[in-house]
């Protein structure tokens, strides 16, 4: 018997010990790569989650940043030369997850990893579990946010009593808008080269039924498909309406719309706008909504409406979570504690808080269900934040006093009335198309951008230039690439 109990009290402290190691054990640092820069009171900010973390799951969240200025260039590069856990990544883009995936430079996460977040798992539905899939393996966390990017005009209101007009409701009205503001001591739109791309975007939302398709960068002029014909991609460049709306920017680069430095300046239409210099800019309506604060710090009684030819064609299209997601590097030691972290990020209230929000009482308060910023707020002292899009979460987010409140009323009314992208789910592989595209950027940026911003003497000349230089680069190679991964996937649905 004493024999017995020995044995039993050698294991019960063999136990402890061992209870005792694991509550003494290091937390697991996890490694998170972001974009944008790092705020003055970020490491304060992570200091505090970390508490959490620990508490919770016994991990530490460190983030290293890549500026926007970088992103082009060290972005990719992190991929190949780096060693981290996970990083921010996209659908679409000029690095989407696919070519990530197929790579060799994320993980797949499986369904017994998966096991181990049960919350998350069933959070995100499984069309978006779906949208992160590459050859039918799911290699990214998509966010659980509901985001709208239609692009239009945004334009000060204070010109409309000014000169007796309109709201903006239409290009014609637009043109009309543009007209008589021409009259003040700058360009009505007074931006950059970065325009060109918006004009694009406003010119296919008001085609008949032409949507974004896959191939392109949406940052360039893309490519371009029906919904009812997904896999018959085509470029709007060879198109008699392409050719009319380059005559049209033409007429109003002419007119005096643009400035005359768009090709080279810097400073953007919004900056301007904001410091009273441009009467509007072109934006998608997160950015025009997200800039209420701004406009009625710098331009006080001012109010910036907007106008989005997508809203009246019914082209709303839903952003799949994929395009702001989270992928785990295979350079990770620790792939099961990144996606516990991804997990309270994403659905733990309180780290959420903490990591899109800061620290309250210093970054943020909460007064009638809005973050509104603190009486002692110091931005040289309390500024920070992390551009965690991919950890962003309908049921925990909350709205700003700094955000035209329309936001959420169109959000709300936008859920009700999108549509679905055909393309949800597809990932393309763009391995064996790599030289196209980069020849087909380079085609874009140097006569797609003068040609949508009206900067040519002839543009029947141009555009032929145009499509012969897009023909040369590969456009046929790429389509009839993209068709074939498209007809592929199709099948499989």
């Amino acid at each position: 018997m004493k024999r017995i109990l020995c044995v039993l009290m050698a294991a019960m402290l063999m136990l402890a010990g061992l209870s005792f190691a694991a509550a003494d054990e290091a937390p697991v640092n996890v490694v998170l790569y972001l974009w944008g820069g790092e705020g003055n009171a970020n490491q304060d900010i992570l200091a505090e989650l970390n508490k959490v973390l620990i508490e919770k799951i016994n991990c530490t969240l460190e983030v290293r940043y890549i500026d926007w200025g970088d992103i082009a260039t060290k972005y990719p590069m992190i991929f190949i030369s780096d060693e981290f856990d996970m990083s921010f990544v996209q659908a679409q883009g000029d690095v989407p997850f696919s070519t990530l995936a197929n790579q060799g430079s994320i993980i797949e996460i499986t369904d017994e990893m998966l096991a181990e977040v049960p919350t998350l798992r069933d959070a995100i539905s499984a069309t978006n579990w779906d949208g992160c899939r590459v050859n039918g393996k799911i290699y990214a966390v998509p966010c659980l946010y509901s985001e709208f990017t239609p692009y239009g005009f945004a334009y000060r209101t204070s010109y409309l009593e000014k000169y007796g007009l309109e709201k903006v409701t239409s290009w014609e009205t637009m043109e009309a808008y543009l007209e008589a503001v021409k009259a003040e001591d700058f360009p009505p739109i007074n931006g950059n080269s970065s325009d060109a791309n918006v004009l694009f975007r406003m010119f296919t939302d008001s085609t008949a039924d032409l949507v974004y398709a896959p191939g392109i960068s949406q940052d360039q002029v893309y490519l371009t498909a029906s919904p009812a014909e997904p896999t018959k991609l085509s470029s709007l460049v060879y198109s008699d309406e392409f050719v009319d709306f380059c005559k049209k920017m033409q007429d109003w680069n002419n007119r005096g719309f643009f400035a005359m430095d768009a090709l080279a300046a810097s400073t953007s239409a919004k900056d301007n706008t904001h410091h009273g210099v441009s009467a509007g800019y072109l934006a998608h309506m997160p950015d025009w909504t997200g800039s209420y604060g701004t406009v009625n710090t710098d331009l006080p009684g001012e109010y910036v409406d907007w106008w989005a030819p997508a809203v009246d064609n019914g082209k709303i299209v839903n952003k799949a979570g994929a395009d702001n997601a989270a992928a785990i590097s295979t350079t990770s030691k620790h792939p099961i504690e990144t996606l516990k972290v991804i997990e309270q990020l994403m659905c733990d209230e309180t780290c959420y808080r903490l990591f899109q929000y800061g620290i309250y009482g210093r970054q943020y308060e909460i007064e009638n269900g809005m973050a509104v910023t603190p009486a002692s707020y110091d931005d040289a002292v309390d500024g920070g934040g992390f551009c965690g899009w991919n950890f962003r979460n309908d049921a925990f987010n909350l709205p700003y006093e700094s955000e035209d409140p329309v936001r959420y009323t169109l959000i709300e009314e936008w859920k009700k009335t999108c549509i679905e992208s055909p393309y949800v789910g597809f990932n393309l592989d763009t391995d064996a198309i790599k030289s196209e595209l980069a020849a087909i950027s380079d085609v874009n940026a140097q006569y797609g951008v003068p040609l949508l911003l009206g900067k040519v003497e002839d543009v029947d000349a141009k555009v032929a230039e145009y499509r012969e230089m897009l023909t040369m680069a590969g456009i046929d190679t790429v389509i009839a690439e993209v068709e074939a991964q498209l007809t592929a996937f199709f099948a499989t649905k």
